[in-house]
Order: structure tokens, then C-alpha cells, then sequence
């Protein structure tokens, strides 16, 4: 579908010619000349993107904004302004437009624009299919994302979890996402309706892990409950158990592992009577199993046993397009967990977000959405909203700047502003000395400040 611009300005000169551009860029034209009623040309025509003319008369852009905030914040609203009125920009961007325009519009800068307003769309438009991805009660594919990776593993496992018992390995980093991968295979097996217990091998005491498997009798071992124990085995019976990080049980476990899974069968801890249990069991490790056989530490005939399908779920910094679905999917989650109004992500902080190596994984980038959402203000969230993944930069004294380029990359505007900064500090604040430093008009770098969000004072230090 093609988009529909709705421009507002109350000079029909400026309307006519913005009109004339934006046709030929392929989008569907609307002009609004009266700012009273620009609100129900609005509901009326539903546009998908507004360009909005500061001035205009006795209601300005300024005013119209807001109520469109109010009313519908989803729309990417970019102003249009003079020069002289950047600042004014700058405010109307802190309430919530998308970009702005200076007059006169420059035609490549106006489609760059433009086209920012249609990706911003399109990725709203995916967002709102997967709102409530992390409903750990409601997994569906698209949680995993879009990369060509990820689609022929979902694929794999959705062929797979038709099976009622067919053992499963998932492998991979830790924070990839090997618990939900489990519980997808879970709610689309024959099983789904029956429970699902993780257990997580790497958190038990040694001395407690058979007793949390496979429970144990009354008084079998001091401590014991003044009761019976059911395993978590004896629990999930009928359902599916995800044995998680199982590389880190001890070999005299995985004998009693290996025959469980053999003959789905098991002695309670003190116990003398023989249970029989099925269950389809998953089993999820951030070691690489083969690795560990050879070194001694698992035991070969377990590893073949738990290796009838092996899924290796790749690392987030191996599937980058998937970050942009799953950053706006824990926006969701945190705007509504937090009583957020935050609508959107900027360029900028999904650009800084994209390129991440996250060495956590998911796990990584959800925590560092939760720590931005939770601080940010305003209902765009920015780059300086994220600025403690910003760690590149590296300022050698106050004569001498040195750059350190991360095998990730760096954004050029994180340097631009850190280069504007320490030249005007040089300068004690002069724009004028700072400009002809940098090699810049004075009007292009005020241009830099404003875009980069530099506060002009009289003196930086």
C-alpha cells in the first residue's frame, strides 16, 4: 500500500511544490491550508505521514503536535521550519515529531526523510502483530524474528514437536533463548496440554540434584522432608521436562539420567519401589557436549542418547536483523510494565542497539531495554537514552583525541558530537573559534549542535 502524505501550511505556494516532489516520489498527496481544521482533515483522510508547518497564524504547528500526540502518537509527524526556528524544531522533536525540514526543503533531504517515516511504519506495523510475544502462555513463531537463520531452525522445531517423545537438544550461547525454544516445542507437541517443568542442572546443590530429579523417601539422607518427595521427573509425568545447562551434572547423575531415558523408569532416593514415568525430555546446554566427551567430564552413551535432534540456536550478533523485533517487542513489555507512554525507538538508538555484539545474548539486550525504558523520558526512545553501551570513545588528555574503532564499528555521530565537544571546550564555548577549528561555518555547526543535541553554554569544561 502506498503511503499518504497529509501536508498542513497555510501558504498554497509551498503546499503546490512539496506536493509536486512528493508525488513524484511515489506516495499519495493531501493538503490541508487551514490549521482550524487540520485536526478533522486528519481523522477524516487518516494519513500516514504528516508534514506540518510551524506557523501558521493564530494556531501554530506547535499546538496541532500536541493534539496529535494525543490523539494518535503513531503518526510520524516532521516539521517544516526556517532557519531561524531550529530551536523551536528541536522542541517540537522533544514533544514528540519525528524530524524536520528547513526551508528551503532540500528534494534528496525530503525523500531521505520520507522514506525514514515509511521504515518507522512498517516496523510499528510488524511490532503490533508480536505485542505480546513474552506471554510465556502464548509463544508463537514470530518471537524468534525474521532472519533467514532463525525461520529454517523455527521451522526444524515446529517438524519436530509434532513428535509425542522424540528427545531434543538445544544448543547454544547462554540468553539465546533455549527455554522458550523448549516450551514452543512444548505447546506444539501432542503434550501441550500436559506440564511443563524446566530445571535448570547448573543451580543445584550437588548433594540435592537426585533428590530434585527423582525426589526421595522419608528419612532417606539427613535433612530429608518428614515426607515424601516427588522428583521433578515424577512431576512432569505425561508432560515435558527441559533438563537446561545439563552439562553441568556429575557423572553418577548422568548414569541414572541415561537410564531413565533408556527405560523410563527410576528408584526414588531411598526408595525401593520402581516408577515409571513419560516424559519427553529436552535438554538445553551453553557447552558444546561433544567437547565435554572428550574431555571426560559427559559421559558418551548420555550424549547419544540426548543427541537424537540437535538444534544449535545461533548467537544474537549472528542474526542483527532479528534485534529491531525483538527491541521494540521488549518495549512493549516494559512501557506497559512501567506505565510508559514510549512509542517508538529513534534511528540512532536502534542503530546503537543493531550493532551491539551482545555477548548476553537476548537475555543482554532485554535487560538493557528494561535499564533504558525505566530512565528515558518522553515517548521516543533515544541514544542518549542507552548511553551506557557507549563505551567506545576514548579521550586521551585535553590536547589530543584518539579514537578506538571496535571490531562492532562506531557510529559517526557518536564521534561528531565527542569532536564538537572537546573543540568547543578548547574554545571555552566560542562557536565562532570552535567553527573555524572544525573547518565549518558558524550556521552549519550550530546546524551539528542541534542535531547532535549539544547544549549551547557559555562555557564547556
Amino acid at each position: 500500500m502506498t503511503a499518504k502524505v497529509l501536508i498542513i501550511d497555510d501558504d498554497s505556494l509551498v503546499c503546490k511544490s512539496i506536493e509536486k516532489v512528493v508525488k513524484k516520489f511515489g506516495y499519495e498527496v493531501e493538503i490541508c491550508l487551514e490549521a482550524e481544521n487540520s485536526l478533522d482533515k486528519i481523522d477524516l483522510i487518516k494519513p500516514d505521514i504528516i508534514l506540518l508547518d510551524i506557523y501558521l497564524g493564530s494556531i501554530t504547528g506547535m499546538d496541532i503536535l500536541k493534539e496529535i500526540q494525543i490523539k494518535n502518537s503513531q503518526i510520524p509527524v516532521v516539521m517544516i521550519t526556517a532557519f531561524a526556528d531550529v530551536n523551536i524544531a528541536v522542541e517540537a522533536m522533544k514533544l514528540g515529531a519525528f524530524d524536520f525540514l528547513l526551508k528551503p526543503i532540500e528534494t534528496e533531504y525530503l525523500r531521505i526523510v520520507l522514506e525514514k517515516c515509511v521504515k518507522h511504519l512498517n516496523l510499528k506495523y510488524e511490532v503490533e502483530k508480536f505485542h505480546s510475544l513474552f506471554d510465556e502462555n502464548k509463544i508463537t513463531r514470530e518471537i524468534f524474528g525474521k532472519s533467514k537463520p532463525i525461520l529454517k531452525i523455527v521451522n526444524e522445531v515446529e517438524r519436530l514437536a509434532k513428535s509425542d517423545d522424540t528427545t531434543i537438544l538445544l544448543e547454544g550461547e547462554s540468553g539465546t533463548g533455549k527455554e522458550v525454544f523448549a516450551k514452543f516445542i512444548h505447546q506444539n507437541s501432542p503434550r501441550a496440554d500436559k506440564v511443563f517443568i524446566p530445571i535448570n542442572c547448573g543451580t543445584i546443590p550437588k548433594e540435592l540434584a537426585e533428590s530434585e530429579l527423582f525426589g526421595h523417601e522419608k528419612g532417606a539422607f539427613t535433612g530429608a522432608a518428614a515426607k515424601t518427595k516427588l522428583g521433578k521427573f515424577e512431576i512432569a509425568d505425561n508432560g515435558t521436562i527441559l533438563l537446561d545447562e545439563i552439562g553441568e551434572l556429575t557423572l553418577d547423575l548422568q548414569v541414572k539420567l541415561l537410564r531413565v531415558l533408556q527405560e523410563r523408569k527410576f528408584y526414588r532416593l531411598g526408595g525401593e519401589k520402581e516408577i515409571s514415568v513419560n516424559v519427553r525430555v529436552i535438554a538445553a546446554t551453553n557447552k558444546n557436549l561433544e567437547d565435554e566427551v572428550e574431555k571426560g567430564t559427559f559421559r558418551e552413551d548420555l550424549y547419544y542418547r540426548l543427541n537424537v535432534a540437535k538444534i544449535t540456536i545461533p548467537p544474537l550478533r549472528k542474526r542483527r536483523e532479528d534485534v529491531p523485533i525483538l527491541a521494540y517487542s521488549f518495549l512493549n513489555l516494559f512501557t506497559q510494565k512501567f506505565g510508559k507512554n514510549i512509542t517508538s525507538i529513534s534511528e540512532e538508538a536502534m542503530h546503537l542497539l543493531t550493532n551491539q555484539v551482545w555477548k548476553g545474548n537476548i537475555r543482554e539486550l532485554r535487560n538493557s531495554m528494561e535499564r533504558a525504558i525505566l530512565m528515558s523520558d518522553g515517548n521516543t526512545l533515544k541514544e542518549k537514552d542507552l548511553y551506557f553501551l557507549q563505551k567506545d570513545v576514548q579521550i586521551v588528555d585535553k590536547d589530543e583525541y584518539m579514537l578506538k574503532i571496535p571490531n562492532k564499528g562506531i557510529k559517526i555521530e557518536v564521534v561528531l558530537k565527542d569532536l564538537i565537544l572537546k573543540t568547543l571546550a578548547i574554545t571555552n564555548g566560542n562557536q565562532v573559534k570552535a567553527a573555524k577549528i572544525l573547518g565549518l561555518s558558524r550556521s552549519k555547526l550550530r546546524y551539528r549542535m542541534e542535531q547532535l543535541e549539544i547544549e549551547v553554554t557559555k562555557k564547556i569544561v
